[in-house]
């Protein structure tokens, strides 16, 4: 992990993380690929570069912090006396 957060993340965008369940390989091209499935052993591979674009995705749709105090805004008597008061 330490290895990965220590990469941009563009270098993540174009690596492809392969494991055979006993170690994990980085890959960067698709011959890399290729060669590590010629060796005949399964495999579980993710694309970190559609991980990336996902999760940004999934962030830019996440209400901003204002806006969700905003919208929890106290309407008991008491808020809305101090709020009155105050202004």
């Amino acid at each position: 992990m330490t290895h990965l957060r220590d990469r941009g993340v563009d270098d993540l965008a174009q690596l492809t993380l392969m494991s055979d369940g006993a170690s994990i390989y980085e890959c960067t091209s698709n011959n890399e690929v290729i060669d590590l499935l010629a060796g005949g052993q399964g495999v579980f591979g993710i694309a970190i570069g559609r991980v990336v674009v996902e999760v940004e995705g999934s962030l830019a749709q996440l209400p901003l912090a204002t806006e969700e105090v905003a919208a929890t805004v106290a309407t008991d008597e008491l808020s809305l006396r101090r709020r009155a008061k105050g202004a």
